[in-house]
């Protein structure tokens, strides 16, 4: 591949290339990637990674698959019924495929390893910091999203072990939601997010695998065999209008987006070759799609227009096997929280540091405070704003809309610019096929980060 010419100047703020300590941020749990040596930036460099084919594979199934899996079945409603959801899912795969494929030829054009470090040599100083600032709100409004599973999920088996299915809210002070979603949050959430390195992420991979798949099978089984008590609304055919059909699109960004992980997970493979992560990608976004739409099928035809934006809350609370898929969720989102916010102060900590001018190795004593007072503000902030945002699919939408920039705007860019500064030694027609389909990128891109910000803001006024 043709070595691209690109902007890598990072010095523009005044800092050293490794302040903020960008090479650790957002590395996907199961991924361990050496510091970059003189011999991996010639094409001859050997021993770039460990990771196997068949390893990579499952590493990005594992980014992508999570707690959005539980709005899938009403994104299917929202969208229209069923074929209208996977026309649009099956539509979507391909531009999700191929930002995959964009961010790891930029990564080996540019020798970085790590999304945002992507992002900051291929297109410069202020879509590189955007990109950073879109990270940390993402990671933000992740972590609200999960404390609201969390609740949810707390409340259906407090339900049943206070043996009041039906009515568990009006039960002692003990059970009441913002109390359980503080405890939980206090005794187990806050600590594990203060340590400055995460030890325990291969158990939170392993665990969120088994949880999400456990989750599948049971909505599935569900619909074929079907409790007595369990009655389908109204089983859509068609969407309302074309409007109906985009609003589902940003909880099928925030299911499918582990664009931020995957730099890293390319740059871990034993032969990082763009060939090669095509054929990663591929096979992880069908596995994916089968997840999803396996879930978002059953779930829609179970319980029609009525289903929750978590699905899960829709099935009675004395039901066992569903009870077992919520302590699944809750134990998934215990360990995940930390992960992402882990990721987000990471960012939060590299702007700060490159704005003050400082390398991270000359303010290690400050570095301890600094991290315990960012956890705690990051940690009550989520933690209020879930107290008082109960439905998840309003979290979603919002964070689903910035995952559509993270899969289609920052890629396009990337590709756009990567292709501006090779203009010469390519033909020009792939040149100008190439540099238009990163445009449709970021235009798709933009529509659905701009519509799902103005829906936002409509059903605020309107509230």
């Amino acid at each position: 591949m043709a070595q691209v010419s690109i902007n890598s100047d990072y010095s523009e703020w005044g800092s050293s290339t490794d302040a903020g300590e960008r090479a650790r941020l957002l590395q996907s749990p199961c991924v361990d990637t050496a510091p970059k040596s003189e011999s991996e930036a010639s094409p001859e460099g050997l021993d770039r990674g460990t990771t196997s084919t068949l390893g990579a594979i499952f590493i990005v199934v594992n980014a992508c698959l999570g707690a959005g899996l539980l709005n899938f079945p009403a994104a299917f409603s929202t969208a229209g019924g069923v074929a209208a959801g996977v026309t649009l899912q099956m539509g979507m795969l391909v531009f999700i495929i191929s930002g995959l494929v964009i961010l790891a030829y930029c990564s080996q054009a540019s020798n970085e390893r790590t999304y945002q470090e992507v992002v900051w040599a291929v297109c410069g100083k202020l879509t590189g910091v955007l990109c950073e600032v879109a990270i940390a709100i993402y990671t933000f409004g992740t972590c609200i999203a999960f404390l609201i599973i969390i609740g949810d999920q707390q409340d259906k088996i407090i339900a049943v072990m206070a043996k009041d299915p039906e009515e568990a809210s009006g039960g002692p002070w003990y059970t009441d939601r913002k109390f359980t979603i503080s405890l939980t949050a206090f005794l187990f959430i806050l600590p594990l997010s203060i340590p400055r390195e995460i030890g325990f992420q291969k158990y939170a991979s392993f665990l969120s695998v088994v949880g999400t798949w456990y989750v599948t099978a049971i909505i599935i089984i569900k619909y074929i065999w079907p409790d007595k008590e369990m009655t389908p609304g109204d089983i859509l055919t068609r969407p309302a209008s074309w409007m109906a059909v985009f609003n589902a699109m940003p909880t099928i960004c925030f299911g499918f987006q582990c664009h931020v992980s995957s730099v890293p997970v390319f740059n871990s493979m034993r032969q990082p070759e763009v060939k090669t992560w095509g054929g990663v990608v591929t096979a992880a976004m069908v596995i994916a799609l089968a997840v999803y739409m396996g879930t978002g099928i059953c779930g829609f035809l179970t319980f029609g227009a009525a289903v929750d934006p978590d699905v899960l809350l829709s099935y009675p609370s004395e039901d066992m096997a569903v009870a077992v898929a919520r302590a699944f969720i809750i134990l998934s989102v215990l360990t995940s929280y930390p992960i992402l916010h882990f990721c987000g102060r990471a960012v939060v900590e590299g702007l700060w540091l490159r704005y003050q001018g400082m390398p991270v190795e000359e303010d290690v004593g400050r570095e301890q405070r600094r991290r315990v007072l960012q956890t705690l503000v990051w940690f009550l902030l989520t933690l209020l704003l879930a107290l008082f945002i109960p439905d998840i699919g309003k979290v979603i939408s919002v964070i689903g809309g910035l995952a559509a920039c993270f899969i289609f705007v920052f890629p396009g860019l990337c590709l756009i610019q990567a292709k501006l500064s090779e203009m010469e030694e390519v033909k020009p027609a792939s040149w100008w096929a190439l540099v238009s389909y990163g445009v449709l990128l970021v235009t798709l891109g933009a529509f659905i980060f701009g519509q799902t910000t103005a829906n936002a803001i409509y059903v605020d006024l309107l509230a």
